[in-house]
């Protein structure tokens, strides 16, 4: 069971960060090409990629690959394990 705690910490804590609650509402919209979610901060690629990889190590977001392009995509199974887990905290 403690798994399960530590797990939805890393979940809770990817989602700590402003920039990264920005990534998730931008592809709330749909998928995106890293280099189009870029385009809406001012920041590094390197710093981009860090906050992808945390996104994705959580299992937040998922990538595809297209070319030389990772293209986004929220993972809709994980959210809705989120939205769950808080619904039980309110009864």
């Amino acid at each position: 069971m403690e798994h399960v705690f530590i797990e939805n910490a890393k979940l809770f804590k990817a989602l700590g960060d402003p920039k990264r609650l920005k990534i998730i509402e931008l592809l709330s919209k749909g998928e995106m090409c890293a280099c189009k979610i870029l385009e809406a901060f001012e920041m590094s690629q390197s710093t981009l990629s860090h906050h992808l990889k945390i996104l994705s190590d959580c299992g937040l977001i998922k990538g595809r690959n297209e070319g030389k392009w990772i293209h986004y995509s929220l993972n809709k199974d994980n959210l809705e394990k989120i939205q769950q887990l808080l619904e039980g905290l309110n009864k």
